[in-house]
């Protein structure tokens, strides 16, 4: 964040020269609202920390803390807790089609803590030595660019795999070990990966003995049908399931999950260590106690039905005030893309900044080689203002649009 320079002052112990000492101070320089943080966070990537339900969740952290037995007060196991591991296999069966054990589910604190595991070279030995996974990799050509630097960081090489109506192009992939991907929800384009290419990357990814990095990012928040299902259910042991509640519960909570094929179960411990130094052992057994009492289930539903009617909401007022944008993508996750006319994507985002609108323009997330681009856009965090704040943010967004 910048701050804006005040007027120039003397070091202290010295004096100002006498013909400056009735100057009138200079002015500062005027800098965009966003100088002192927006007004309006349309940021994707965050869900409405304001709807996190603080009554539910503290009535499961009292009783995981009274049912506790005694050794969950020491050394963490970097497996971690069998009780969120259980109840995650059955909550993920049920709601996302992931076939699984709890000897397969490793807890971590988020995806980006699941990358470094899989990918960082760092000083092991063992079976972690040199990585779990290695490079190259193939990505979808839009996506993180933080995921991209951790990568480049680990000296892993990344691939852009072109994207269509239908998802990634994985017809693309050759001689690649790994695929990263978004199947159920693009980030940040929105489409699902087309079934035919679901099926097509597990061939590739048997034929190649290659493995598949399978990114639920989002994947409970679908609102036009039933979630899709996880690209794990078609071959456990070719794909990685990395999940978490970053998004369905809160950031804050750093809790995710890995669901391993066995052979990746060994060496991602190895790489995590004796103990558990990442994910708090008393969340984890919170979050057990959450997701085996209804609780999360109850949470999802409801967060479900107030993000579909801030999209609908979204819609709604950009055919009322700008009817040439069009909202693209399935009704799906916690953000939107907004297709803006062509050479438009670059003063629109800079008009949004000085409006203090914080959103992201889509060539954000392009990747540097990647061999096509998606056209300009923005990419609109619906669900990240508070309720009260939402339709204010609405207003401003519509004002910072071009027009026709």
């Amino acid at each position: 964040t910048r701050v804006a320079a005040g007027p120039a002052t003397a070091p202290s112990g010295q004096g100002a020269r006498p013909g400056q000492r009735h100057r009138q101070p200079r002015t500062p320089v005027p800098l965009p609202p966003r100088a002192h943080g927006p007004r309006h966070n349309l940021r994707q990537g965050t869900p409405d920390a304001s709807s996190f339900p603080r009554t539910a969740w503290t009535a499961s952290y009292r009783r995981a803390l009274q049912a506790a037995p005694s050794e969950a007060f020491g050394p963490g196991d970097p497996a971690g807790r069998p009780e969120l591991r259980q109840a995650l296999t059955e909550y993920l069966a049920r709601a996302r089609g992931v076939r699984t054990e709890p000897d397969r589910i490793v807890i971590c604190s988020g995806f980006a803590h699941a990358l470094r595991l899989l990918f960082d070279r760092g000083t092991r030995e063992g079976p972690a030595a040199g990585g779990v996974l290695r490079g190259p990799l193939g990505v979808e050509a839009y996506g993180l660019g933080f995921h991209r630097e951790l990568f480049a960081a680990a000296g892993v090489r990344t691939v852009p795999l072109p994207l269509d109506e239908h998802g990634a192009r994985v017809d693309a992939l050759g001689r690649e070990r790994a695929v990263l991907l978004t199947p159920a929800h693009q980030f940040p384009t929105g489409g699902p990966l087309h079934p035919e290419r679901r099926a097509a990357v597990i061939d590739w990814a048997r034929t190649r003995g290659a493995v598949v990095l399978e990114d639920d990012y989002d994947g409970e928040f679908r609102y036009d049908r039933r979630p899709v299902g996880a690209l794990q259910g078609l071959d456990p042991e070719r794909v990685i399931h990395v999940g978490s509640v970053s998004k369905s519960l809160s950031p804050a909570l750093r809790l995710g999950w890995m669901v391993l094929p066995q052979r990746y179960v060994g060496p991602v411990l190895a790489a995590k260590g004796e103990r558990e130094a990442w994910a708090s052992v008393l969340d984890q057994l919170a979050l057990a106690d959450f997701v085996t009492c209804g609780a999360y289930d109850r949470h999802v539903r409801r967060m479900r039905q107030q993000y579909r009617r801030r999209r609908d909401r979204l819609v709604a007022a950009l055919a009322a005030r700008a009817p040439h944008v069009e909202v693209t993508g399935i009704a799906a996750g916690l953000h939107a893309v907004l297709r803006l006319p062509p050479g438009t994507e670059r003063s629109t985002v800079k008009a949004a900044r000085w409006q203090g609108v914080a959103l992201d323009g889509l060539a954000a997330f392009r990747h540097p080689q990647a061999p096509t681009t998606a056209g300009d856009g923005l990419v609109v965090g619906y669900a990240t203002p508070s309720e009260h704040a939402y339709e204010a943010a609405l207003e401003a967004l519509c004002e910072v649009l071009p027009p026709e």
